[in-house]
């Protein structure tokens, strides 16, 4: 056998962690609090990613501290058997979902929850192929990224945007020839730069799919739970979609979970045909902080909501009057705000301006997006914008 090699180090070493090369690794963060981010030095940061749009209602909640000081069930349960609050959330997730969603997958996170969405669309259908929107992104397993970008799954096509009129006759031909198990898609792309689909497309989608026997897969692990001033972006254009997925904000960037949802017309047609054995599907630890955050926004609902509104209609006013150096296209739904430069490398340059100056942006291929929490207040919210007019110059 192998003799082991210690290894010791008075601190711990970046060099052993494999990282994607888009991560800023001089940011090195200790402590988070509501809209703010401390790192090791002590350095405060306004935080407008909130975690890639999961932290919704900010970090350090206490009622979902307390959820997890207070747990004292069990530390895992195996999946094959019963857990009453698996139940519990299911039954919260019921409530709160657009359209005739009544049946609940359990998965980890986002990732998984698309796919156990597309194993449920092939079993369903008994098709192989995938149409998604061109540039998307769904998730890192092979699967998803086929989808998205094509690859090792076969039939995986991409609907060109803009998502307009004319958009629901090229969606049209790539279903006809009746391959398509699913077309999936965020119905506010937050992953391009939240692109919203015109009311045209998405009053068609799903009449257009279902006349060739696909299922609408709708993506809200970044648009749902308040992003975009709803509670789902499905319900900003009554789109009832036949899955959905979900993640992110389902515990409020406070712990790993997702889940897939879909009708029971889908679930009784899948029945037991496809198993979705995950061991930390739900962990229980993570459904009781999901219990807790969704149980709090439904009771907050209107605080919430009204300061998405009046902060959305504040990102737009200031963002329009900072002189970039060339003028973005803004778009904003609710706290979801995109900004898209045609100079990627000014983007960058920008993301690494406002982190010196203590401001958290999400910034790739010329997009930069803000994801500020839902309820951050105005005056945390100006400070974040003084600094990008600071920097944008």
């Amino acid at each position: 056998m192998a003799r082991s090699r210690s290894i010791r180090l008075r601190r711990p070493s970046a060099a052993y962690l494999v990282r994607d090369t888009n991560e800023t690794a001089e940011l090195d963060i200790t402590r988070a609090e509501g809209s703010l981010l401390f790192d090791r030095r002590g350095k405060r940061y306004i935080d407008f990613a909130a975690g890639w749009s999961g932290g919704q209602l900010g970090w350090a909640r206490e009622e979902l501290r307390k959820a997890v000081r207070s747990f004292d069930g069990p530390d895992g349960v195996n999946p094959s058997w019963r857990y009453a609050r698996w139940d519990e959330l299911a039954a919260e997730l019921v409530a709160i979902a657009p359209g005739h969603l009544r049946k609940c997958y359990r998965a980890t996170g986002g990732t998984e929850a698309v796919e156990i969405a597309l194993q449920i669309a092939m079993a369903c259908t008994g098709r192989r192929g995938f149409v998604a929107v061109e540039g998307s992104y769904h998730g890192n397993s092979i699967a998803a990224v086929s989808v998205a970008e094509g690859g090792a799954l076969p039939g995986c096509r991409q609907l060109k945007p803009p998502l307009d009129e004319d958009a629901i006759g090229r969606l049209d031909r790539l279903l006809r020839n009746r391959r398509t198990a699913a077309f999936i898609f965020e119905p506010v792309i937050c992953n391009l730069g939240v692109v919203v689909p015109d009311d045209a497309f998405m009053r068609a989608v799903a009449r257009t799919c279902h006349k060739h026997g696909t299922l609408l897969i709708a993506d809200e692990v970044a648009c749902g739970f308040g992003r975009t001033g709803r509670l789902f972006a499905c319900e900003h254009f009554d789109l009832e979609p036949d899955l959905l997925c979900m993640a992110k904000g389902i515990t409020g960037g406070h712990a790993a979970l997702g889940a897939t949802m879909t009708t029971s017309k889908v679930a009784s047609a899948v029945g037991d045909d496809v198993s979705f054995y995950s061991t930390f599907g739900w962990h229980p630890l993570s459904v009781e902080v999901a219990l807790a955050n969704i149980r709090q926004m439904r009771r907050q609902a209107r605080a919430i909501f009204a300061n998405v509104e009046a902060r959305s209609r504040d990102f737009a006013l200031r963002l329009a009057q900072i002189a970039f150096p060339s003028q973005p296209e803004i778009r904003i739904l609710g706290l979801a705000v995109g900004l898209e430069f045609e100079d990627e490398d000014y983007v960058e340059e920008l993301r690494e301006r406002c982190r010196k100056e203590g401001l958290i942006i999400n910034a790739t291929e010329g997009v930069v997006t803000l994801f500020p929490a839902l309820d951050i207040d105005e005056s945390t919210m100006h400070a974040g914008l003084d600094i990008l007019e600071r920097c944008a110059a």
